[in-house]
């Protein structure tokens, strides 16, 4: 990435290389540099799709699919080019994303908000695809995606606030398939905030120093010493409530190993969390990308299975 600064966490490999200078800080603001971010919100929406279909014995919604992942691409680039208009005071103060655009003033707060309009409107776009119901459900999902960047401020629990956002599409994926909501997306939705509330634990190991001398809160500061045991508490709650998702909507054998292989991915997370290994962290943060499609093959899998009925 040349004639643009590297951030610790970022993926410099391929593509981003050969695009123009211009265009490398509004790659960062939107983490396409990043994948992780955005497999990490698509993953409930696609494995809630799936789950409903499951549910109502429909074999797979791929236009859905699609979609979701374009409105997940677009809605985390907004979500982290919010998080860093808000958040530019605090990010200059700290080693891991001082050098982000704005912080390091690559980018004027106004073309920033004009970034963050264009990819707001694809997502919105992608919201007025789906039914009624669903367009409401997306719209109260704003909430939770407009308070999170400023409860690191005011909370030691700025993840669970984060999982509420980042898990909104368990609820989405389930009401664009049946026009409504029921108990099995509602369990999967909390399955996705304790997932996501362990891995953000996990990234957030990374800033503890930086977080204690800017006065940023976290649950990583939180846990302190028992940050291992708390991540594995979240991780197992994480399991039993997608069990629970999978066995009220019906779900068979192929779900099931999803499943199984998910909490796999999980345990060894944990067996290898230290929380005084920052490197490590961002490493066991980044494989939730491959962990959320895990379940979701499964649920893939079981869903295809109607093309045979």
């Amino acid at each position: 990435m040349s004639g643009a600064a590297l951030l610790p966490d970022s993926s410099a490999a391929g593509f981003w290389r050969r695009l123009p200078a211009s265009w490398l800080p509004f790659v960062q603001l939107a983490r396409l540099d990043r994948p992780v971010g955005w497999q990490l919100l698509l993953a409930p929406c696609l494995s809630s799709t799936c789950l409903a279909g499951i549910a109502h014995r429909q074999t797979p919604h791929f236009g859905l699919l699609i979609l979701f992942t374009l409105g997940a691409i677009a809605m985390r680039g907004a979500g982290s080019t919010f998080n860093d208009f808000i958040d530019r005071g605090i990010d200059a103060k700290v080693e891991r994303t001082r050098m982000r655009p704005l912080a390091s003033g690559q980018v004027t707060p106004f073309a920033v908000l004009v970034f963050l309009l264009a990819q707001c409107l694809v997502g919105l776009f992608v919201l007025l695809s789906l039914n009624r119901f669903s367009v409401f459900v997306g719209f109260a999902s704003l909430l939770p995606v407009a308070v999170y960047p400023f409860m690191k401020r005011v909370t030691s629990w700025p993840q669970a606030v984060l999982g509420l956002a980042f898990s909104w599409g368990a609820l989405i994926g389930w009401s664009a398939v049946t026009g409504e909501l029921a108990a099995p997306a509602f369990w999967l939705y909390g399955s996705c905030i304790l997932w996501t509330i362990g891995y953000d634990t996990i990234y957030a190991v990374q800033d503890r120093r930086d977080d204690m001398e800017a006065g940023v809160k976290s649950t990583a500061l939180l846990f302190g010493d028992h940050l291992v045991l708390v991540v594995a508490l979240l991780y197992f709650g994480a399991v039993v409530l997608a069990e629970i998702a999978l066995v009220t909507a019906g779900a068979g054998l192929a779900a099931q190993i999803g499943l199984v292989v998910f909490g796999a991915h999980l345990a060894r997370q944990v067996r290898q969390l230290d929380r005084d290994d920052e490197a490590r962290a961002l490493k066991l943060f980044r494989s939730n990308g491959t962990a959320g499609f895990l379940l979701f093959g499964g649920l893939l899998v079981e869903n295809m299975l109607f093309y045979m009925a």
